[in-house]
């Protein structure tokens, strides 16, 4: 369900069509916009973000979706991918010619790339590395808490060479780190997967995180907002760690937020990272004065819950930026079911309810979905792309975030629109001026709709049922 958060619009005697298969002109009493375009997927597979001529025909009896720039909400950092260990060393051992060829796919900004423009990565292993480890591991007994033996070791070998080379095609590439599991020996259990950090332990891991972020920075590599603990509430992955909001509230207030405010840390603290069924895990937190003073958001997953509940964050803490992190593509993929699903959800859902973000999980894995950890790691998760030595097959996650991020470009602010029974959308203004409407149609009924931006200009398509439109314009 979409929270419909914009104001009553103004009666409007003009009407406007959008559409993906389109036919006509507009008519003599309208201001139709010739310099619009319009990109189409469908769910057969029959056009593939493909553009198409607008040539709809106005009239009265047409959908409207009315657009006011002037009311706007979030502002938006950018649409992309969880590049993932296992992601990056697929990518590393690709030829230098694919491998280019194809992160400028992924991460330019030309005719035929797809702007992918933020990326998360995780702090030491994820249940998608070929192989568990933090970036302080010792043997049994022993402790480091001045982090003097700390080293990024096999981050080094695949996930830092990628990023290198994807910031020279995208320099200002925003990176969200997230971590699974601090070392084993700060932990009480002593393992990889679930257990707790010990409070004993909060500031040692505290200045494990910081060293992390200036070592990065040290390789080039700008951590620009960090998630306290990915998925706190699901200890079963591997690696894995169970942080009940009280114990994350205590960190972060304790720890992690006078650390990073006395070592000068930029870098963006946000809570949760968790499914939506539990807005009052970050509600509990930036109930905390002193702890939220520290805090810049929260970041989602929907594995759980719906996306309307999100905004109960938002209601409660308009002063804190909301995140969509991570949502997966189960191999083997199917199309249909995950373009509809996906794109009314996260893509239209995610932003209409304050997110500036929104991620999919995992950019690439090879034809089995590896690799990924023994004991809990995802044996199902299907990449954005699916990489077989040198070749490249687009699975559905490249085309459910191509849809936004060839378009809505950083620093694009959400604008005010309608929502027509069936035609879940969402709108931005982009900041070279440019009005992007992201369009689904969810009947079974062919819909002729009016797009009219600020009730001057009407852009007029036909867009077939379960299509996926994007309209720049």
């Amino acid at each position: 369900m979409l929270l419909n958060t914009n104001k009553l619009f103004r009666a409007l005697s003009l009407s406007l069509v959008l559409g993906g298969m389109v036919a006509g002109c507009g008519s003599a009493n309208t201001k139709q916009n010739g310099k619009a375009k319009l990109w189409v997927t469908m769910p057969d597979k029959s056009l593939l973000l493909q553009e198409q001529p607008i040539t709809g025909i106005s009239s009265v009896n047409n959908i409207h979706i009315n657009i006011d720039p002037s009311v706007t909400f979030q502002t938006m950092d950018g649409f992309g991918y969880t590049l993932s260990g296992g992601s990056a060393m697929h990518i590393s051992k690709m030829s230098a010619p694919a491998r280019a060829a194809l992160l400028q796919e992924i991460f330019g900004t030309g005719k035929n790339d797809i702007g992918s423009s933020y990326i998360r990565i995780s702090v030491g292993a994820s249940d998608l590395d070929e192989k568990v480890f933090s970036y302080n591991d010792l043997p049994t007994g022993q402790t480091d808490v001045n982090m003097e033996k700390f080293d990024l070791g096999y981050d080094k070998k695949y996930l830092i060479p990628v990023l290198q080379e994807i910031l020279k095609i995208s320099p200002k590439i925003k990176i969200l780190g997230s971590p699974w599991s601090p070392p084993v020996w700060m932990k009480t259990n002593g393992d990889t997967r679930g257990g707790s950090l010990k409070p004993e332990y909060y500031q040692a891991y505290a200045k494990y995180l910081i060293t992390y972020i200036q070592q990065m920075k040290k390789n080039g590599i700008t951590i620009d907002a960090l998630t306290v603990q990915n998925e706190p509430l699901h200890p079963g992955n591997n690696p894995s760690l169970l942080m009940p909001a009280d114990e994350q509230k205590a960190f972060v207030r304790d720890a992690l937020g006078p650390q990073f405010a006395k070592n000068g840390i930029k870098t963006k603290i946000i809570i949760y990272d968790h499914n939506a069924d539990r807005p009052d895990y970050p509600i509990s937190i930036l109930n905390d004065k002193e702890a939220a003073k520290y805090i810049d958001g929260s970041a989602f997953h929907l594995y759980g819950g719906t996306i309307d509940a999100v905004s109960k964050v938002h209601d409660a803490h308009p002063d804190k930026n909301l995140y969509f992190t991570e949502q997966w593509v189960g191999a083997p993929g199917d199309f249909k079911k995950e373009l509809n699903w996906h794109i009314e959800n996260l893509i239209i859902g995610a932003p209409r309810n304050w997110c500036k973000t929104v991620l999919e999980w995992n950019l690439a894995a090879d034809e089995n979905q590896d690799p990924h950890t023994d004991r809990g790691g995802c044996d199902r998760c299907l990449g954005a792309v699916t990489i077989t030595g040198d070749k490249v097959t687009r699975e559905p996650a490249y085309y459910i975030i191509a849809t936004a991020s060839k378009f809505v470009r950083p620093g694009s602010v959400r604008v005010a629109s309608n929502l027509p029974e069936g035609l879940p959308n969402v709108a931005y203004k982009t900041p070279d001026g440019k009005i992007v409407t992201i369009m689904q149609n969810t009947s079974k009924q062919d819909k002729t709709i009016d797009v009219i931006v600020d009730n001057k200009s009407t852009t007029t398509i036909t867009l077939k049922a379960g299509g996926v439109a994007t309209l720049v314009h």
